[in-house]
């Protein structure tokens, strides 16, 4: 029995009626030359073998009475695969769109408390990429966010999938033990100790945090604050504060621009409904225009999301004269860690370049942009989040996250839009005969900001995954499509010496 870390807890504390928090991977996978190939069946059986290896697929949720502490992970004694293992299909003709359709439906359901929160659609009816091209199915799989952040769910799929074709199924196949449910008592008593231990823990945080801020007081972010504190200050203590202060050279390290966030239609309350879009781009054409222009693939994929975002905006009369800005996660593992089936990520906030017109210039404000966000979340204790996220008594918690919540639907929004590029694996992945083509990523939404854009190379390609409320953006694929077409635009740009 494990219990839920804080950052655990609060992913599932924020779910409501019309936002759930699962952390999904589409795959699409080409059929083997084999007429006795069956998808559902075969993925099944692939998970079978290796559920000994899949903790956060076996594991179910014992919630603590009254929420005194956070909930505990049980190997489920009632585990179903059937359960989870289902079969759906997209109608003729199987278009991208019509998979992008679908996929949007699915993910709009939330998960089953009473069961480990992951379900896996083996979805047949996809037209080949190509006339005469060979035939081919996907894969959605959701996996809550409490379970599992998005680097963990990579690590997950590869060891759901094997990096040869028709792979000997592991040593130990489906050999794990199940546990019984601990008894109200027991959990009751758990909570009381660590009520008791919560307040040593808050004054251990308090003094890294410290710590952390201390070796970072020379760092843009913390002097960005004081000057702000200092600019802030007026009438005669403010004369004498500031009287005969002279400039410190250190002040001329890059700065925190003033991030305002601007409204736009996708800045609202979301309703449960949502819209799927994904789309790929060559990786070494990527990788190409970053090099000539002195920048980073992640440089450029924000670039992308920019100008995708602007031209998008313009279209509709609705291009906000300040940058728009995006929420960037940041993943706090460093391997090794004691448990690796649990939320170690963060996230920094970076302006989006949306308000410049030229490709180029676009692209080096965004990697300036960045480059000033990673100093940003160095200077302040991020990675202390986590940890921070379980100081306080549950059901206090879980309440101020609802409450927070519902205030965020009438508040300005905090950030525009999130924008994630995470690392895939650089080789093929193969289940039975079939091999893996694309790997998309799937995100989540949540008040007020509806639109999630995250990327995930595999191989030699970016796939690229746009999820959005449906009734904030109903014209999702207007928007996939405006990201990828600047790619063109950007070569184009950086060729040409413009």
């Amino acid at each position: 029995m494990k219990q839920l870390s804080g950052l655990d807890s609060a992913f599932l504390d924020l779910e409501d009626d019309h936002q759930f928090l699962h952390v999904s991977q589409l795959l699409i996978l080409r059929r083997p030359d084999d007429p006795d190939f069956a998808p559902h069946p075969v993925w099944r059986r692939q998970l079978a073998d290796r559920l000994h290896q899949l903790e956060p697929l076996r594991r179910r949720l014992v919630e603590v009475p009254f929420g005194l502490d956070h909930p505990y992970w049980i190997n489920d004694p009632d585990f179903d695969l059937d359960f989870h293992v289902r079969r759906s299909a997209v109608p003729p003709p199987g278009s991208d769109d019509d998979l992008d359709e679908l996929v949007g439906r699915l993910v709009a359901a939330p998960m089953d408390r009473d069961h480990p929160l992951w379900v896996s659609h083996v979805i047949e009816g996809l037209a080949p990429e190509e006339e005469g091209g060979a035939d081919r199915f996907a894969i959605l799989t959701m996996i809550h966010h409490s379970t599992v952040d998005g680097a963990a769910g990579a690590d997950l799929l590869e060891l759901l999938l094997d990096d040869v074709p028709d792979a000997e199924a592991p040593s130990h196949a489906g050999e794990w033990e199940a546990e019984a449910p601990p008894s109200t008592a027991g959990v009751l008593a758990r909570a009381a100790a660590n009520g008791i231990r919560r307040p040593a823990r808050g004054l251990l945080l308090a003094a890294r945090a410290g710590q952390s801020v201390a070796r970072a007081s020379r760092n843009p972010a913390v002097i960005d604050l004081a000057d702000r504190v200092r600019g802030s200050l007026r009438g005669p203590l403010g004369s004498l504060l500031n009287a005969g202060r002279e400039r410190d050279p250190e002040q001329d390290l890059p700065r925190l621009p003033p991030l305002v966030t601007p409204p736009t239609r996708f800045n609202a309350p979301v309703s449960r409904y949502r819209r799927f879009a994904h789309r790929a781009l060559p990786l070494a054409e990527v990788k190409a225009v970053g090099k000539e222009a002195g920048a980073t693939i992640n440089d450029v994929v924000v670039a992308l999301c920019a100008g995708g975002l602007r031209h998008w905006l313009l279209e509709r009369g609705e291009l906000p004269d300040r940058p728009l800005t995006s929420m960037i996660p940041v993943s706090l593992r460093e391997g090794g860690e004691d448990e690796g089936w649990t939320n170690r990520v963060s996230a920094t906030v970076a302006a989006l370049p949306t308000d410049v017109a030229d490709p180029v210039e676009r692209l080096r404000v965004a990697h300036d942009g960045l480059r000033v966000a990673k100093q940003v979340f160095a200077a302040l204790p991020g990675e202390l989040g986590p940890d921070a996220a379980g100081l306080g008594v549950p059901a206090t918690v879980t309440a101020v996250s609802r409450a927070l919540t519902r205030w965020s639907s009438v508040a300005p929004a905090p950030f525009n839009t999130v924008v994630s590029n995470v690392p895939g694996p650089r080789e093929p992945l193969f289940l039975g005969g079939a091999t893996m083509t694309h790997y998309i990523p799937v995100s989540a939404v949540a008040d007020p900001v509806g639109l999630n854009i995250t990327v995930q190379s595999y191989v030699d390609q970016l796939d690229f995954g746009l999820l959005a409320c449906a009734e904030l953006l109903p014209d999702l694929h207007d928007l996939a499509d405006a990201v990828v077409g600047e790619l063109d635009a950007l070569r184009d740009a950086v060729r040409s010496g413009g």
